[in-house]
């Protein structure tokens, strides 16, 4: 492994990849145990990122260390389509089991969150015979070309890359914060039909429980039966795009279970495989067996190292209880952002929302007119992580700091995040 300081490796990181690849922090990883991380330079992190929510076992989790060992010494890719292999099927099995959709269900495997995203949008179209497609505004699915036309947020994701496929709409997403409702978006749901397309030619409506890249913004329940009616009312197919709220972060193995409702198709990825690439569709089995044969699928789609560190991960949030551990962490974390924005000194803190461990704040610059607050956000995310504190931000309007602890935290790590955290805030806000 090539090691040196961070500002070398950085200069280098800038001649050599391109700057459409972003990169929050300029210092780099060098190793990696639980929620700790620490760089080439020997300096230590607390993670609160987990690599955009795809540890919640955390970094290097032995159980999947031993798996993917395990299945190294016996061999690392066939390509599944060419000749099979048991890892892949017991993985399926059990995300149909898991999955909170009633009847038979089936499984594809795939490489990245927007790969599911894809061939979740090829399964509905197959199936319905039908081509338009409902996503929301603040909603994320992705940087692939179908991927970025579902994606509700222009930039950076869409500037430059269009024309993007077409038949594709959008729905304000209720936001309480910003003042728009249910009834709002349901209206425009309505409108929609009314106006732009029948709801004949929708095949499907992809919806985040919680929204991620959006800010964190939990979707109502009554919101998702209404669009259940909807959907069952016209045949169009429920999609719940599960890719960053999955495999236990708000407290369930999926978001949606908090509501009751049992979608159609889901997009799985992030902590599917304890961070090796992997991601899935899981569906209802009428709609997953509608492709013909060689219409899905990919070369290194459900690797063989990916589908054995699922498995340990499956085995890991069981064996651990972290649904559980994502209620407890979660109730912690938000008790201690609900008293820091009780101090006058932090009337930045504009709202605290989320579901299990999957927390956000929202900064502004005034509580009154909820304006908002991106460069202090922007700040504070710097500040923290030159003080040993690595944490993401989010949002329509870049001002949600989201927080995404592995669910192995201990207390005692969350607890010295959350004081680095209220040290700089106080540091930024009393400049």
């Amino acid at each position: 492994m090539t090691n040196g300081s961070n500002a070398a490796l950085q200069a280098r990181r800038e001649a050599a990849v391109p700057r459409g690849v972003s990169t929050m922090l300029p210092v780099f990883a060098a190793r990696a145990e639980g929620s700790e991380i620490w760089d080439v330079e020997g300096n230590r992190y607390i993670d609160f990122a987990a690599g955009i929510a795809v540890l919640n076992t955390g970094h290097n989790h032995p159980r999947i260390k031993a798996a993917v060992a395990a299945q190294l010494d016996a061999f690392s890719h066939t390509c599944f389509q060419v000749m099979p292999y048991a890892g892949y099927i017991e993985l399926a099995e059990k995300l149909n089991a898991a999955a909170p959709m009633p009847g038979e269900k089936q499984t594809i495997f795939l490489s990245t969150g927007a790969e599911a995203v894809e061939n979740a949008v090829k399964i509905a179209r197959n199936a319905t015979g039908r081509s338009g497609v409902i996503a929301t505004t603040g909603g994320f699915h992705g940087r692939t070309l179908m991927a970025m036309a579902l994606t509700g947020k222009v930039a950076p994701y869409k500037v430059g890359y269009g024309p993007f496929p077409s038949e594709v709409y959008h729905i304000p997403y209720p936001d309480p914060f910003h003042g728009v409702t249910v009834a709002q978006s349901l209206a425009a749901i309505a409108a929609l039909f009314k106006g732009d397309v029948d709801p004949q030619r929708i095949a499907a409506i992809i919806v985040e429980p919680v929204q991620g890249e959006g800010g964190f913004v939990v979707a109502p329940a009554e919101w998702l039966r209404a669009l259940r009616a909807i959907c069952d009312e016209h045949g169009i197919v429920l999609i719940a795009d599960e890719i960053q709220t999955g495999f236990a972060r708000t407290g369930k193995m999926f978001a949606i279970e908090h509501s009751g409702v049992a979608p159609d198709l889901m997009t799985v990825a992030k902590s599917l495989a304890g961070g090796f690439p992997l991601s899935a569709v899981i569906g209802r089995k009428a709609l997953m067996e509608s492709s013909q044969p060689g219409g899905l699928g990919g070369t290194y789609a459900g690797a063989p190292l990916a589908c054995a560190a699922g498995l340990a991960v499956m085995d890991v949030i069981a064996e651990e209880n972290l649904c559980a551990r994502a209620e407890a962490l979660g109730a912690r974390l938000k008790a201690r952002l609900a008293a820091m924005a009780a101090k006058n000194a932090f009337a930045c803190i504009g709202d605290v929302r989320g579901l299990g461990a999957m927390v956000a704040m929202e900064l502004v610059k005034d509580r009154v007119t909820r304006e908002p607050a991106p460069e202090l956000t922007k700040a504070l995310v710097a500040k923290a992580a030159a003080k040993g504190l690595v944490i993401l931000s989010c949002g329509t309007y870049g001002n949600v700091i989201r927080f995404l602890a592995p669910l192995t935290t201990s207390d005692a790590v969350l607890d010295e995040g959350l004081d680095i955290l209220e040290s700089c805030l106080a540091d930024l806000t009393a400049a």
